[in-house]
């Protein structure tokens, strides 16, 4: 009998800032409410906010897995995962930048080889550099989401990424225009993106999910799309449509 083994969604950018760390804890959310185990894996080395947002201070993070399994100290996977909900687990990035440096690119690789079988999605919240480790996470995830921003040096940088992977002939990314995170940004018409990045545009998350208070939300742990009390996103069926297409299950 086959075993099952969950799809690793990576959501990338060329730009810092564009609300890419939100997008996936919403995502989180969602998979919870759709009851899919889901593990979010802090791939901003350097800087990740995940522990951070979810109020939750990890024991072990990514680099003590690299750290065990390079000197045969590691054990089970597990080890490595803190808690947050019933369906929601996630892998910290290193509490000391310094300890980036020292993190393998083929340590991730192993890490997602053994951690897709226990989730039903891995979401990994990338930096926005083309650098070893990102490239090496990208070429091993199912799906990627490329999330571009209504900001004209990030849709000039967003069409140089599609014209690489368009030349390497790869077909697995959809593209978000997040237009939520800065209301005052609105450069350009869904026409004219779609122009300039010579790609359609296949989600939208529109300005009215604009929430002014989300950063007191994001610190006090609570995600966003499982918090009632936050008005706009009381209709979060477009963030639900999206991880359902991105995992194969529109028919849910």
């Amino acid at each position: 009998m086959a075993i099952k083994k969950g799809n690793i969604l990576s959501i990338f950018g060329v730009k810092g800032g564009i609300g890419k760390s939100t997008l996936v804890l919403n995502f989180a959310g969602i998979c919870e409410i759709l009851e899919k185990r889901v593990l979010i894996l802090d791939l901003d080395l350097y800087g990740g906010s995940i522990a951070l947002a979810l109020n939750k201070e990890p024991k072990k993070t990514i680099f003590n897995f690299v750290d065990d399994y390079n000197n045969n100290r590691y054990n089970n996977v597990k080890d490595y995962v803190t808690n947050y909900s019933k369906y929601i687990d996630f892998i910290a990035c290193p509490k000391d930048p310094r300890q980036a440096n020292k993190i393998d690119s083929k340590y991730i690789e192993i890490l997602l080889d053994k951690v897709k079988f226990n989730y039903d999605i891995v979401l990994i919240d990338t930096t926005h550099i083309l650098d070893e480790i990102n490239i090496n996470v990208l070429d091993k995830s199912d799906k990627i989401l490329f999330v571009v921003s209504n900001d004209m040096f990030d849709i000039k940088n967003m069409r140089s990424l599609i014209s690489i992977f368009k030349d390497l002939d790869i077909k697995k990314y959809k593209i978000l225009l997040n237009e939520s995170f800065r209301t005052d940004k609105e450069y350009f018409s869904l026409y004219d993106i779609k122009d300039v990045i010579k790609n359609n545009i296949d989600y939208l998350i529109s300005s009215k999910f604009y929430y002014k208070n989300i950063d007191e939300l994001i610190i006090n742990g609570s995600i966003p799309t499982l918090n009632k009390k936050t008005p706009s996103l009381k209709d979060y069926k477009i963030l639900e449509s999206i991880i359902l297409d991105i995992n194969g299950d529109q028919n849910e």
